[in-house]
């Protein structure tokens, strides 16, 4: 136990913290950076000059990797003949603690895509000096899916953006999944498979997430040669700065997907089919190879090897996940116990010091296949210690209470929250204050430290400033009011009443999710158009509206700052799908008494909820299309390769697959998609029950699905229409002359 004086949202207080509350494993001592303290001074010093630019001067950094005698992660800060000095174990500890300062003290913030950052004249001092320890020896960060659904298209600038706010965060276990294809590449073509087996095999670029962990195959492919050099050059960026900066990256391993083509080249390997969801072929049925065929280990260690040599090391993380959302071929569990001990086998085959990182999200997904004695059998396949599982739903659904701590492996407490990406607000916060806290204090607990595992990202900031620093806390926040009325103070830089009241109404309503929904925007605006569209509410839509109030209430005050004008389009577009939905119930209920006129009127009312969207989408960066089209025609190097890309743009979030295999998964509430696709989906619905009212028929929904698909989605993919670059419009103006005109008398703001 040791006595460490803390200081978060603005107060310092003494407590004690237990730091062994959860169990120690020894295995895992060499999963830490192996670069040198100096370098990673410099990495952070560097990072902090990109932030704050000339005012840099005013900071002076340290990473000291001796200065915690307990052997913990730490950051400290005090003032120093005027100075801000930030003292950090690793340099991602000095990066966060750099960016405890921006927050707690000079009330500034950094996020994925905007930023706050009107540092003071005068910085505000620390004093008395503040250490913070972590009780949680890994930070994790991605999804196995936030490759494809984010950052597919990034190239280095944005990267490096990224890189900085991930350290700013404190995380030090990231994902490094870029560029794995051509290392694949060399390995299949070494063995004697052929190009255009591979290129059967690779999914698109915005579908390798899904072909990476066998789900399907060829799915917006083939990839170019370009792409894989690209890409290549890309991760030894990302790996050089991520182990710079002291974060453990985590590398790919082998988990038995394989192309078609081992079966003709290995004739006698035990090989299966995999199916998911309503893929056909070409892009269904992978193959899967037995993780006990001897071919299994030999494939693994050579990709291992092969991924060691070209990027300089390793630190001896991989992940790995066989059967995600996919069932294995028995349900034994000695088969199972052979399966797992394989998959890390092929992993010894490449590094003798190996570390098997999984996701459980298969033991949530499928929990009426992984049942005590399969999914004991799996994690204990493997020595204890050797593995580390990600409990990607904690917050919702957390495994370890269900699998006395994973059977005695470590584990990591993640906050999953988004799917797809999507855009609409939603958060559980209570969960994420308070659980990692019971996963540490539970009996026999093998939690080893936090993590963030979104599918996709620039959505719902708030709650991942929550999570990145309970990271750091020795308890849960106390009064989430207060904590609400600093995190707006930081993001827009002043103290204003209208604000804080708006983001304290937000995470007691639409940001307390305690039913166990997910993030999944179901809006009537995003999803396919039916008679019978339900959208679910954890929350009282008026809460979000009042919101608004308070938001619109604020723009005078607040108006020039960017993170604001983000926030005032992100409430107005959640206020009009809730006012959309409230026009759809009231269409269909005219639909029902054939009113045609009724009807007409109803139709425009709700048509222009999603015309008054669109508008105010269009106003801000980040809420248009365009930039995420752009971005993938500008990775191709022909006509052909940009065409495929913006196909493979387009597709993913739109219909997902050939035949709308997974329609609307990653709907986007972005300028341009909803005035293109989305409003014209349903500018089709509504003429077509306009017809059936005229002409006395029953709505057919199968015919009008086929029509949809003919006429609107599929043709959208295809298409190649250019979309703004830049907002258009000011966000303030359309903000107020759309709150005037759906909340003409709103009270109680100030």
């Amino acid at each position: 136990m040791a006595s460490i004086l803390l200081k978060f949202c603005g107060v310092v207080f003494l407590t004690h913290l237990f730091l062994c509350s959860a169990k120690d494993f020894p295995t895992l001592d060499h999963i830490r950076t192996k670069v040198d303290d100096a370098t990673q001074q410099q990495t952070v010093q560097d990072m902090v000059f990109r932030v704050v630019g000339d005012r840099f001067t005013d900071f002076s950094v340290t990473v000291d990797s001796s200065f915690m005698s307990m052997g913990k992660e730490a950051f400290q800060l005090e003032t120093v003949e005027g100075k801000i000095v930030v003292r950090g174990t690793t340099g991602v500890a000095a990066a966060h603690g750099f960016n405890h300062y921006l927050k707690h003290y000079a009330r500034c913030q950094v996020s994925w895509t905007v930023q706050q950052l009107h540092l003071p004249g005068v910085l505000p001092p620390v004093s008395p000096a503040v250490t913070v320890v972590t009780a949680n020896r890994y930070r994790y960060y991605q999804n196995v899916c936030t490759v494809s659904y984010t950052f597919v298209w990034w190239d280095w600038p944005r990267w490096e953006r990224h890189l900085d706010w991930m350290a700013l965060s404190g995380i030090n276990l990231p994902l490094a999944f870029n560029g794995q294809e051509a290392i694949w590449q060399r390995v299949y073509l070494s063995l004697g498979l052929t190009q255009k087996e591979l290129d059967e095999h690779f999914g698109g670029p915005a579908f390798l997430a899904w072909a990476r962990m066998g789900n399907i195959r060829g799915w917006g492919g083939p990839l170019s040669q370009s792409w894989h050099q690209n890409q290549l050059a890309l991760q030894h960026r990302i790996l050089a700065r991520m182990r710079s900066f002291g974060m453990i990256p985590v590398l790919p391993g082998f988990a038995g997907h394989v192309p078609a083509g081992i079966t003709r080249l290995y004739p006698k390997a035990a090989v299966s089919r995999l199916h998911w969801g309503s893929f056909r072929d070409p892009y269904c049925c992978t193959y899967l190879l037995d993780p006990q065929d001897p071919l299994f280990s030999h494939i693994g260690g050579m990709f291992i090897s092969e991924m060691i040599k070209e990027f300089n090391g390793t630190n001896h993380i991989y992940n790995a996940d066989t059967f995600n959302e996919m069932r294995p071929s028995s349900s034994d569990p000695g088969y199972l116990a052979k399966a797992g001990a394989a998959v890390y086998a092929g992993m010894l085959a490449g590094d003798p010091h190996a570390i098997w990182l999984m996701q459980g999200w298969l033991f949530y997904s499928d929990s009426s296949f992984w049942q005590p004695a399969q999914t004991k059998a799996l994690l204990q396949s493997v020595p204890q210690g050797k593995m580390i599982v990600l409990d990607l739903f904690a917050e919702v659904s957390p495994v370890y209470n269900k699998t006395e701590s994973f059977y005695g492996q470590p584990f990591i407490w993640c906050m999953l929250h988004n799917f797809g990406g999507n855009l609409g607000m939603y958060g559980t916060v209570q969960s994420v204050n308070q659980g990692p806290f019971l996963a540490q204090k539970y009996i026999g607990s093998t939690m080893v430290g936090t993590g963030l595992t979104p599918e996709g990202i620039d959505q719902n900031y708030v709650m991942y400033e929550l999570m990145n620093e309970v990271a750091w806390m020795p308890q849960p926040v106390q009064v989430l009011d207060d904590w609400a009325s600093d995190y707006a103070w930081a993001r827009y830089g002043m103290k204003n009443v209208n604000t804080t009241m708006a983001w304290q109404i937000l995470l007691k309503s639409v940001y307390s999710c305690e039913d166990g929904f997910k993030d999944h925007c179901d809006s009537v605006v995003v999803k396919r158009p039916s008679i019978k569209k339900t959208q679910r509410h954890w929350y009282n839509p008026e809460d979000v509206l009042s919101a608004w109030d308070y938001f619109v209430s604020a723009s005078d005050a607040l108006g020039l700052i960017d993170s604001f004008r983000y926030d005032l389009v992100d409430i107005t577009r959640q206020a009009l799908q809730e006012k959309a939905y409230m026009y759809y119930q009231n269409l269909m209920e005219v639909y029902t008494t054939g009113d045609l006129v009724k009807f007409r009127d109803a139709a425009g009312t709700f048509q222009q909820t999603l015309t008054d969207m669109e508008r105010i989408l269009a106003t801000h960066q980040n809420f248009l299309l365009g930039p995420w089209i752009e971005d993938a025609k500008a990775l191709g190097t022909n006509d052909q390769e940009r065409s495929l890309y913006e196909f493979n743009a387009r597709n993913q979030i739109t219909l997902w697959g050939p035949d709308g295999e997974i329609v609307d998964y990653a709907n986007k509430q972005w300028s341009g998609l909803v005035a293109d696709y989305y409003a014209e989906r349903w500018a089709l619905m509504i003429k077509t029950l306009e017809t059936d009212l005229m002409e006395g028929k029953k709505f057919n929904h199968t015919a009008f699905q086929q029509e949809m698909f003919q006429q609107v989605e599929q043709p959208f993919t295809l298409a190649n229409k250019t979309y703004p670059l830049y907002p258009s419009g000011d966000t303030l103006q359309i903000a107020k002359e759309l709150h005037q005109k759906y909340r003409p008398t709103p009270a109680g703001v100030h």
